[in-house]
């Protein structure tokens, strides 16, 4: 029996350890890229002319393209391809939308003759913007086509062992790279004296991403290779069709009530999440009374803390305990709380303690939902349609996270059209510029609302189908 054990890598708690460390770092990496821009809002807006409108209209652009059907695309080679072929994709994509969005925030390409056609056509949007826009939408399909890849390989390595808490330590892995780059984005930005260098600091940390996915790949063919021989997978010529994953296998996710319910209370409760994460710096500096970007981003930077901290425990607790489906309840309740606060009481009090405590507070709802809600998928969707469940998900996410940014620029410009103090900081060209964030976090609070009325549905869900939401991943 000892022997049948030890025959499996993932059966060394060290190799399947350094298996989900490899990726988890890729992960981290891409994290930093997706928010290095986001505590530098004023000196984009300053040096290339970019409005909240145009700030907005960048973020939504990571998401544009999986909108548009790539994430289900994305599932379909995940499930057909397998996770080392979809992993070295995702993270070369990852990198190449990098590389497009460092040119076209660069000081030189200003310069060029195809930044000035670019300005001839949607005005409003500057050269440069679109030119980041499209990096962004190649890296945004990169990255969420690498966070489902991911999520498949710890449900691969991690069956009937610690999943949770090893999804929990991914997650927490991955959110202090959002940490990392609020607290040295600024800083590069500073001493170089340009909002291009850290992009290019990240750019290069994608390329060790893509290493680490190449290595992560030999390992995992290795494992495949010890299950085939035991005879608990099949190679992949010798597969039966019933084995395979087949295009009409998503009819099986598509009318899944439960998949369904998980769809929309993750597109709720992110879209109060990731959107905000690109306006929380600012709306820090305006609701502190014009803190500097680098002392707003030093307070912001403990969002991602709070949910690194606690998720590796939340995800031990689901391991042996469960109660999935409550976490998800009191996370949505903790992210109402928590825009309120910065909506009504921060302004009113303009206190920093207030400012950390709710970071840290939202960084924990930060913690509760998705450290339920990942390792609840497996559960309810069974393992060869799992990387297709993973991305539809992602999909019907990705449809908030792109017009949720858009909106919220939106509404921040409308809202502050005659702000007189908004108007004479711009009259005399300042570098900051005190917008009013009422109206926007009272949004993001009407998502967090929403999405606690669909937590609660789910709970009722799963008392009623049983589906072990509320149960524990290790069975004793």
């Amino acid at each position: 029996m000892t022997e049948k054990i030890q025959k499996f890598m993932n059966d060394n708690p060290a190799t399947r350890w350094i298996a989900l460390i490899l990726i988890a770092l890729a992960m981290f990496f891409g994290y930093m890229f997706v928010d290095v821009m986001s505590p530098l809002q004023s000196l984009v807006e300053q040096q290339r002319g970019w409005t909240p409108h145009v700030f907005g209209t960048y973020a939504a652009a990571e998401y544009i393209l999986n909108v548009c059907g790539f994430l289900i695309i994305a599932g379909i080679i995940l499930d057909k391809m397998g996770i080392r072929f979809t992993g070295i994709l995702s993270s070369s994509m990852m990198f190449i939308g990098a590389v497009i969005k460092y040119i076209g925030i660069s000081e030189w390409f200003q310069g060029t003759g195809f930044n000035a056609w670019l300005n001839t056509w949607w005005t409003a949007m500057p050269g440069s913007a679109k030119m980041a826009a499209l990096g962004f939408m190649i890296f945004g399909c990169g990255c969420e086509m690498a966070g489902t890849t991911v999520s498949k390989s710890i449900a691969k390595w991690f069956k009937g062992k610690e999943m949770a808490l090893a999804m929990g330590i991914e997650m927490a892995i991955a959110r202090v790279g959002v940490f990392a780059i609020f607290s040295i984005s600024p800083a590069i930005a500073e001493k170089f004296g340009t909002v291009a260098a850290p992009v290019g600091f990240c750019t290069v940390l994608l390329l060790i991403g893509v290493i680490n996915f190449l290595v992560f790949s030999i390992m995992d063919k290795k494992f495949d290779n010890q299950l085939i021989e035991a005879g608990m997978l099949k190679a992949k010529e010798d597969r039966e069709s019933e084995d395979e994953f087949h295009i009409s296998d998503l009819g099986k996710v598509f009318s899944s009530k439960s998949f369904w319910t998980v769809a929309i209370l993750c597109v709720l409760y992110y879209s109060a999440i990731f959107p905000f994460q690109r306006y929380g710096a600012n709306m820090l500096q305006c609701n502190l009374n014009g803190l500097s970007a680098q002392q707003a981003a030093n307070i912001f930077r403990w969002f991602p803390i709070g949910a690194a901290a606690i998720t590796p425990f939340l995800g031990a607790y689901l391991d042996h305990k469960g109660k999935g489906a409550t976490m998800l309840i009191w996370g949505a309740v903790l992210l109402i709380a928590c825009h309120l606060i910065f909506a009504f009481v921060l302004p009113a009090t303009h206190s920093k303690f207030i400012a950390y405590a709710t970071i840290v507070v939202l960084g924990i709802s930060f913690s509760l939902v998705p450290a339920a809600l990942w390792p609840s998928v497996p559960k309810i969707i069974e393992e060869k349609i799992l990387g297709s469940a993973y991305n539809l998900i992602f999909w019907v996410q990705n449809i908030g996270l792109c017009f949720v940014p858009l909106l919220i620029g939106t509404v921040l410009q409308s809202a502050n059209a005659n702000n007189e103090a908004v108007l004479a900081a711009k009259a005399a060209g300042e570098e900051f510029i005190p917008y009013d964030y009422t109206i926007p976090l009272i949004i993001f609070a009407c998502f967090g609302i929403l999405a606690l009325i669909v937590a609660i549905y789910l709970k009722a869900l799963d008392n009623k189908r049983h589906l072990g939401l509320e149960e524990p991943n290790i069975k004793k």
